[in-house]
């Protein structure tokens, strides 16, 4: 008998790792000659960046970032071994596990730190960026992720909005020459995950 297990994570109790370990270890004492194959599956929310790493290797990189309340954070995502490609989990700079401390501000939080995390795969040569988007703690539909690639997000004043979904409601126009070339050279490229997939 094969079985598979393929679960998500159990929000706010076990990864979908410790999922698939326990449920294996479940079948084994059952059926003791089972051939189990655990395979770990996100959704793009929280633990999407392991299950890459698991499923397809290279090196997870962690760096100072920025989460959604505009605090100091140190956050995750992955990059190929030559370099070229990343793995970026909006829920590891910008989700809700960073904000569980204060209370909900979903219109002001901001996804900074995602594009923070994007911007420093850049630097070191990612010019293919899998952008995995779940649990986001923010409703600026990215405008913060853009914010720290360069761009800027004006009133008819012509004056930068502040981070947060709630300001856009002022946005006039969006200035992106402040965009530098290496973003601009990979921008056709990358791409979102879509929700509900799987790491293999």
């Amino acid at each position: 008998m094969r079985v598979v297990v393929a679960p998500d994570s159990f929000k706010g109790s076990l990864s979908a790792a410790q999922v698939c370990a326990a449920v294996a270890e479940g079948v084994r004492r059952a059926a003791p000659g089972a051939d189990v194959a655990a395979v770990p599956m996100a959704d793009g929310g929280e633990g999407t960046l392991d299950c890459f790493l698991s499923a397809r290797g290279g090196d997870a990189v962690e760096v100072a970032a920025t989460d959604p309340v505009g605090r100091p954070v140190k956050a995750r995502y992955a990059l190929s071994g030559d370099g070229r490609s990343a793995v970026v989990e909006l829920a590891a700079a910008s989700g809700l596990p960073l904000v569980e401390d204060v209370p909900p501000d979903p219109m002001n939080a901001a996804t900074t730190g995602t594009g923070e995390l994007i911007a420093d795969a850049v630097r070191r040569g990612a010019r293919d960026v899998l952008v995995c988007i779940g649990g986001s703690a923010s409703t600026d539909g990215g405008a913060g992720l853009l914010r720290a690639l360069g761009v800027r997000f004006l009133d008819a004043a012509g004056v930068e909005l502040p981070p947060g979904g709630a300001a856009l409601a002022r946005l006039a126009s969006i200035d992106d020459s402040g965009v530098p070339a290496e973003v601009r050279a990979g921008s056709g490229r990358s791409r979102a995950a879509r929700p509900r997939s799987g790491c293999r």
